[in-house]
């Protein structure tokens, strides 16, 4: 009996395996029937269009057509389509969890479960299966080592409000990217308003994207980035330039950024599986190896001069609220800041 049981156990096996892949090989074929997906990102261009080509080597006549802009612009024109009745987007990718939160509840997301993603940890995975976090990054300090010296250099957020730096830092804007929009939440529900208050009195160089003030600062326009992508001041320091990354004791905030399927996808087999490439561990690992992102693949390894998540205070940003204090943050940033 016991032998019968295992024959049968291997026999069903056998035939969900083989299911699967006509399953698979089905949905590739209808992919490239389709001919292409329409992929609305806020990851970086060089990075989106490395991911690009990856998945295109691979699934050979499938073309990915990048649209690349600030996590608040993709959300604009995915939201301007919907309402105009426009079907372009298929996958939309930004550094806002909420607005995941905001397109799931007007209905304009597929549920869609990528495979692979059973190991990733909770806060990667939207509990409906929606959208889950592609990659994640940290908002970090850096400063460039030619200006100020590593000794010199401010080693937490409120060391920034030094008046010794007026004049010498630069800061992306929330109302713009995604990645700044979870770095003001977190410091605000650590510090408050008054902390943002005080830090404008410094006359910050206000720039848009969260990847703008690693340029500012290897160019010495700026001597010091107040906030800013963790892995592209890593890719600017790994190209040579004269950038230290600074990792705050007190905490640094943690981006975890979604990718989902747009319910109306005129691509939704190219969208299925450009969604689950992404997820793959080649595709993740490219991520960590060639961006410096980290990611919530489990089998994913980092380069050895990065810390490790464990080792750090994470503040994380729950996506209902960013999505419910999207409009104060815009408000309060230009209020203070003047941009």
């Amino acid at each position: 009996m016991k032998k019968l049981f295992s024959f049968l156990l291997v026999i069903s096996l056998c035939s969900w395996g083989a299911v699967s892949s006509a399953q698979d090989a089905a949905m590739i074929e209808a992919a490239k029937r389709e001919g292409k997906v329409a992929w609305y990102t806020s990851l970086a261009l060089p990075s989106s269009t490395a991911l690009a080509h990856l998945f295109m080597n691979k699934y050979k006549g499938i073309e990915v057509e990048v649209h690349r802009s600030g996590s608040q612009r993709v959300l604009q024109r995915v939201m301007q389509e919907a309402s105009a009745g426009i079907k372009n987007v298929d996958v939309s990718h930004t550094s806002d969890g909420g607005h995941f939160v905001l397109l799931k509840d007007k209905g304009l997301l597929m549920k869609y479960i990528p495979k692979g993603v059973e190991g990733f940890p909770e806060g990667f995975k939207d509990k409906e299966g929606f959208y889950y976090g592609m990659r994640a990054t940290l908002s970090v300090i850096a400063h460039n080592p030619k200006i100020v010296s590593e000794k010199e250099a401010p080693k937490s957020w409120k060391e920034l409000l030094d008046p010794k730096w007026r004049g010498k830092m630069v800061t992306a804007h929330p109302g713009y990217s995604g990645i700044i929009m979870t770095h003001v939440l977190a410091l605000v529900n650590l510090y408050g308003w008054d902390y943002f208050k005080e830090l404008a009195n410094n006359k910050l160089h206000v720039v848009q994207s969260a990847n703008d003030p690693a340029g500012v600062v290897a160019s010495g326009e700026r001597a010091v980035g107040a906030n800013g992508a963790e892995y592209f001041y890593y890719k600017t320091m790994k190209q040579g330039n004269p950038i230290k990354i600074i990792y705050p004791k007190e905490g640094v905030p943690l981006v975890v950024s979604p990718t989902a399927i747009a319910k109306d996808a005129p691509h939704p087999n190219a969208s299925k599986l450009f969604t689950d490439f992404i997820f793959t561990k080649e595709a993740q690992q490219m991520l960590a190896d060639k961006e410096g992102l980290y990611t919530g693949h489990p089998g994913v390894t980092y380069p050895k001069d990065k810390p490790q998540l464990k080792d750090l205070k994470l503040l994380a940003a729950d996506p209902a609220e960013l999505e419910k204090k999207n409009a104060e943050i815009k408000k309060k940033f230009v209020e203070f800041f003047g941009a």
